[in-house]
């Protein structure tokens, strides 16, 4: 069974166990939260309805607290000596889906 879940303003494919990095979320590492379903695949059964989708919990485990890899922005104007250098590291959470329960 897997899901498919809104994260930090994407959508991940997740199943229980795995170990996956959204945009920063408020918490202690060890502490749980829960994220919404979007889709639900069990074997052969699909669900997309929004009123089934509501009783579906998808847990997960704060794991870690990252940074994202370095990227460099670099603007330059040619013949004017206008240059600009700038850094950006995204702040991440690491996740443990720990559950994904059914209304049933």
């Amino acid at each position: 069974m897997y899901a498919i879940v809104r994260a930090g303003g994407r959508q991940e494919k997740v199943a229980v166990g795995d170990v996956f990095e959204l945009d920063r979320l408020i918490g202690e590492p060890g502490s749980t939260v829960t994220l919404p379903a979007l889709l639900l695949v069990d074997g052969a059964a699909v669900t997309s309805d929004a009123a089934i989708l509501a009783g579906v919990t998808v847990t997960a485990e704060l794991l870690d607290h990252t940074k994202g890899p370095k990227i460099e922005i670099l603007r330059y104007k040619n013949k004017t000596g206008y240059r600009r250098r700038q850094g950006h590291r995204s702040r991440l959470t690491q996740v443990r889906i720990t559950a994904i329960e059914t209304g049933k």
